[in-house]
């Protein structure tokens, strides 16, 4: 780390175990993000309102580089727990951040819009045309919801774009409330 661990005590007195046990976790972070550059660990005691003992609220707030990542973990009588199972969810968004910087995380699909202009039935197929006039086959297949039966000419649609041996065909067609 760039920055020394912070670490921070409201509402209840420091605690020499706790902040070992801090410190030991946000120590193995490392392993997880090779370039973490700060860690900040509030710990807060608040009364429950109406009911007895304390509840508990472990913050973390870590910076890498091009991102910072905070996990708040609440527990109910024990602030073990809640340092615990905050510092385990810091982990795995960590270990999301390394995956997203190196590109592993699948990048997903981008709706296009467009209506429906033609419709072979008897066939089981159909075109669509977008607003920039390009137009794509979709076969009944493709057709999420509506049924492929309920579609009319100039429904709007909301499709996936994919490429086929003929050209670029209309995948997972659905109706809903779509921006043309």
């Amino acid at each position: 780390m760039q920055v020394p661990l912070q670490i921070t005590f409201h509402d209840l007195p420091p605690s020499n175990a706790l902040e070992a046990r801090i410190r030991e976790k946000a120590g193995r972070l490392d392993t997880f993000h090779p370039r973490i550059m700060s860690c900040r660990v509030v710990i807060e005691a608040r009364d429950r309102h109406r009911q007895q003992g304390k509840q508990y609220t472990a913050r973390i707030d870590v910076r890498v580089p091009r991102h910072e990542v905070v996990i708040n973990r609440d527990h109910d009588e024990d602030v073990f727990v809640a340092v615990r199972d905050g510092f385990d969810a810091m982990t795995r968004r960590l270990e999301d951040v390394v995956r997203i910087e190196r590109g592993d995380v699948k990048a997903h699909d981008i709706a296009q819009h467009g209506r429906v202009t033609r419709l072979f039935t008897d066939e089981g197929y159909g075109f669509i045309v977008t607003p920039d006039r390009r137009e794509f086959y979709f076969s009944r297949d493709n057709v999420v919801e509506p049924s492929f039966d309920h579609l009319e000419p100039g429904i709007a649609v909301q499709f996936i774009e994919e490429a086929a041996d003929e050209g670029a065909q209309a995948k997972r067609v659905s109706v809903g409330k779509h921006a043309m």
